[in-house]
């Protein structure tokens, strides 16, 4: 998700200007949000299972808005990957803030005593598994770019995964599972952490390089 932080105009050999890299924000935007929520998953502060309801501005604002701004910037570099999953994980972070927030009336609705207790967890499990299966498709996608990119989206799919089947088992909160997710989770947000401080430094910020294994490229005809 990164792109050259100069290129050459179509016009002689006259520099173009720096070109937008939103690369290191979206990634920055998922990591610490994902960072945050895993660690309560795993009991890191307050029970696995209990409110997570701070992270309902992270998701909102940094994991939501900053993440679909990224993704739209990508459009207009051209990276079409960048900006479907910086897009998609946007929306992923301002959906799971509505859940959340109680003026949407989401989970109030899974609360009738008529309904299937298990019914909150069910609809949580299949939200989960689907951004699981979303989260494979792009897995599939970076399996020639770069070891560090394709690890992220290979943990996150199964922290997705993990995460869901926590919901769909019943088996209550801070179970097995939930917990194995939350470890996934922040082992995804640190490699997130680490693609974007790849893509941030250039040889005009800093002497530090970050190696992210390029992987088999297609062979040209």
């Amino acid at each position: 998700m990164s792109h050259d932080d100069f290129k050459t105009s179509d016009h002689g050999n006259a520099p173009a200007g720096p070109v937008i890299n939103p690369g290191p924000l979206g990634l920055s935007a998922f990591a610490l949000t994902t960072f945050v929520l895993s660690l309560f998953n795993v009991g890191a502060g307050v029970p696995s299972g209990g409110p997570v309801q701070v992270v309902t501005g992270l998701a909102c604002f940094y994991g939501g808005l900053a993440q679909i701004l990224a993704g739209m910037w990508e459009f207009k570099v051209g990276n079409n990957f960048g900006a479907t999953a910086f897009t998609s994980y946007g929306a992923f972070w301002l959906s799971y803030a509505a859940i959340l927030i109680p003026g949407f009336g989401i989970i109030p609705a899974y609360a009738g005593a008529t309904i299937d207790p298990h019914a909150l967890d069910n609809a949580l499990g299949i939200f989960l598994i689907s951004w699981g299966i979303f989260t494979f498709i792009l897995w599939i996608g970076t399996l020639r770019s770069t070891v560090a990119l394709s690890s992220m989206f290979f943990v996150l799919t199964l922290t997705f995964f993990f995460l869901a089947s926590g919901h769909l088992a019943h088996l209550g909160a801070g179970n097995y599972p939930t917990r194995v997710g939350g470890g996934l989770g922040i082992v995804t947000a640190l490699l997130a952490w680490y693609n974007a401080a790849a893509g941030l430094y250039v040889p005009s910020a800093t002497f530090v390089r970050l190696p992210v294994g390029p992987l088999g490229h297609a062979h040209s005809k």
